[in-house]
């Protein structure tokens, strides 16, 4: 779990237009995971830094709960 992903589904539909895939040295900062061909990292964290294999912006609702999500948390960080 991470505030990232709050209110998101475990198999929540992201939209992906790309064959990158990131291969964390960390398995613990793996928020989300997806399958083409294999299966791969598509979110991770290591607060402060997030980052997505896919298109939030193109993820329709579950899209912009993501990105709503990810204004709170840098809302939330001191200046």
């Amino acid at each position: 779990p991470s505030e990232l992903t709050d209110g998101l589904a475990t198999e929540t539909p992201f939209y992906f237009v790309h064959s990158f895939a990131v291969r964390p040295r960390d398995e613990s900062s793996v928020l989300g995971t997806a399958a083409w061909g294999e299966r791969f990292a598509c979110a991770v964290a290591r607060p402060p830094l997030y980052g997505v294999q896919f298109h939030p912006e193109k993820s329709s609702a579950a899209g912009l709960r993501l990105l709503a999500n990810f204004a709170d948390i840098c809302a939330a960080v001191p200046a």
